[in-house]
């Protein structure tokens, strides 16, 4: 059975002026590594759901992505591995391509930023922030080796710490990751080039500078219009206004490398743009790629574009003041973000995720626990770090797994389906969905689409205002009220006792069921795709089923007559011994993980 969110993307979609036109952007994983699951629920998870949500209720939706493949990371990976920058994007852009794939992420495109359409667009609005005075040139001093004949780019120099009682002598030269402090490649004392372990000196090199002061009053006026107008998180808007009270300053926006989109201008063109300004534009030239007629009537059509944006905390910046204040100064009409969605850290055990010391579950490391995907999406979303900091533990991974997804949500699903299946001489309906003319005269069935109808309100609301855990929990309590249901109705005494009542109660339950498949879409899109092959139902079927009204009638959402398919268990459980065999595994760096199988 085809995944309903990937079915229609082969022809690429264009804004329909009077519909709702949703632009989603995930913020672009950089491609030094692979993404681990706090990145995964940081940004491409959180957005898939919503994107899936948007497509169910029929919104004309793009979601894009895409790999972060300029810079020096991308530099240094491909010196630690001994090839180019070029094959360092390859290979990884294919693996994070693979890991999203496994995670079921339903991209309109997944592109990447080393590509034509990156350096045009890029140097498009380099130009015309030229043209607008909104540049300046600035002189700045900065570490250059005389033997690789070059200027060093921060984590091209290692040396001591300055920090007082730090004094790490591994430190790179934009942070140490010892003390956590933030420096400069001119602090280190002792400093080393990287490559080649010469001592650098210091030179001067001239740089472009965005001038941010200067456009100050646009960005403020935007700013506090879409934080009010749009859905901004608290934590995002938080973080602004921090960045907006220190005071905006001059932001370079070149860089003395290689690799990356080079600068279209006279004294300039031995040097690339920095990749906070290149990045950003990527959501853009990806757009090219997708529509390469057309990508301007999304970027360029405010009056009938929303763009949503979903990223960690630690990118909000570039985003909310570095991206946005490009755009501005260009002087065009530019479809600027409405709606931000940011998430705090999710935590690994008793640590910290980290991709540069290779702690935590990895998205390729997932999909060879065993582990259904359904089971991972439902997992990390109902740990969406939303607030706060959240936790992922294997014991909760398990708790979680057997309470919620097994007592809870496949046991009612298995117990209507399974009744319904059974042969009429041994109890059941065989395989036909009974009717249920007076379904609307039965008192506790009426106070239960009440309750349904009200949920699916909270559904909506949530899920418009990108409360994405609130929507699931919501979803999932409509499968707990369908278990009480049942069981206050003792529909297995009905059968014998009152048939026509027990069929009201299982024509209801199989709607039920019907719409948890609908509602659950955006988080567990295989579960429902399983569901619906039990159901015996087509993809396209839930898409009109988020609505209100029919959820206050579930007697009537599936046909009396209809024949259901084969049911079957969705969801196992985890033993302790599996839990403990996982955690051991898990333990660890990644390094230490290799050791250990050698």
């Amino acid at each position: 059975m085809g995944d309903l969110a990937k079915q229609d993307q082969s022809v690429p979609k264009l804004p329909i002026p009077g519909e709702r036109n949703i632009l989603i952007t995930s913020a672009l994983p950089y491609v030094n590594n692979v993404p681990h699951l706090g990145n995964i629920i940081g940004c491409v998870l959180s957005a898939d759901v919503f994107a899936r949500y948007c497509r169910l209720r029929g919104y004309n939706t793009v979601y894009i992505s895409g790999t972060d493949e300029y810079g020096t990371a991308t530099e240094t990976k491909a010196m630690e591995e001994k090839c180019s920058p070029q094959e360092i994007c390859d290979k990884y852009h294919k693996i994070h391509r693979e890991v999203y794939e496994w995670f079921n992420i339903s991209f309109d495109q997944f592109g990447r930023t080393s590509t034509p359409q990156q350096t045009e667009v890029c140097q498009q609005i380099f130009k015309k922030l030229l043209d607008s005075d909104r540049l300046a040139e600035n002189t700045i001093q900065q570490l250059h080796c005389d033997s690789c004949k070059r200027f060093l780019a921060d984590r091209f120099v290692e040396g001591t710490c300055p920090t007082q009682g730090c004094y790490y002598d591994s430190a790179r030269g934009d942070q140490c990751d010892k003390c956590g402090k933030l420096l400069n490649p001119t602090e280190l004392k002792d400093p080393k080039c990287k490559v080649c372990k010469e001592t650098p000196r210091i030179r001067e090199t001239n740089h472009l500078f965005l001038e941010l002061p200067l456009l100050k009053d646009k960005l403020e006026e935007y700013i506090n219009k879409a934080s009010v107008e749009g859905c901004w998180s608290q934590n995002a808007i938080q973080i602004t206004n921090a960045w907006l009270k220190e005071g905006l300053k001059q932001r370079c926006i070149t860089r003395d490398l290689k690799w990356g989109v080079p600068v279209p201008h006279d004294g300039f063109r031995d040097k690339v743009f920095y990749v906070w300004f290149d990045a950003p534009i990527g959501y853009i030239s990806i757009t090219k790629c997708h529509t390469p007629d057309h990508w301007e009537k999304w970027w360029k059509n405010p009056e009938d574009v929303e763009l949503y944006q979903f990223m960690g905390k630690d990118n909000v910046p570039f985003h909310t003041v570095m991206f946005p204040s490009a755009l501005l100064g260009t002087g065009e009409n530019w479809t600027l973000m409405k709606n931000i969605s940011v998430t705090e850290y999710l935590n690994y055990e008793e640590g910290k995720f980290s991709k540069s010391r290779g702690i935590g579950v990895f998205g390729n490391d997932a999909k060879g626990t065993g582990i259904p995907v359904e089971v991972w999406r439902y997992y990390l979303l109902t740990n969406r770090p939303e607030v706060s900091d959240t936790l992922f533990t294997w014991a909760d991974l398990q708790a979680k797994l057997k309470s919620e997804l097994v007592g809870n949500l496949g046991n009612f699903i298995n117990r209507v389906l399974s009744f319904v299946a059974k042969p009429s001489a041994k109890g059941g309906y065989g395989d036909t969905i009974p009717d249920a003319p007076h379904a609307d005269s039965d008192a506790l069935t009426l106070e239960l689409a009440e309750i349904v109808g009200r949920y699916v309100e909270q559904y909506i609301e949530a899920m418009e205002k990108l409360k994405l855990k609130q929507g699931l929990k919501i979803a999932m309590s409509i499968s707990s009220e369908g278990n009480a249901y049942l069981q206050e109705s003792k529909f297995w005494k009905l059968y014998k006792e009152d048939r026509p009542r027990c069929s009201i109660v299982i024509k209801t339950s199989v709607g039920l069921v019907h719409l948890l498949a609908c509602l659950l879409e955006p988080y567990m899109p295989s579960f429902s795709a399983r569901v619906l092959e039990q159901l015996n139902l087509p993809p396209e079927s839930i898409k009109s089923l988020c609505d209100v009204n029919k959820a206050k009638r579930p007697w009537e959402i599936v046909p009396d007559g209809h024949k259901i398919g084969e049911p079957k268990t969705l969801f196992t459980t985890l033993n302790g011994e599996e839990v403990e065999s996982l955690r051991k595994k898990f333990s660890g760096s990644q390094a230490d993980r290799e050791k250990r199988t050698q």
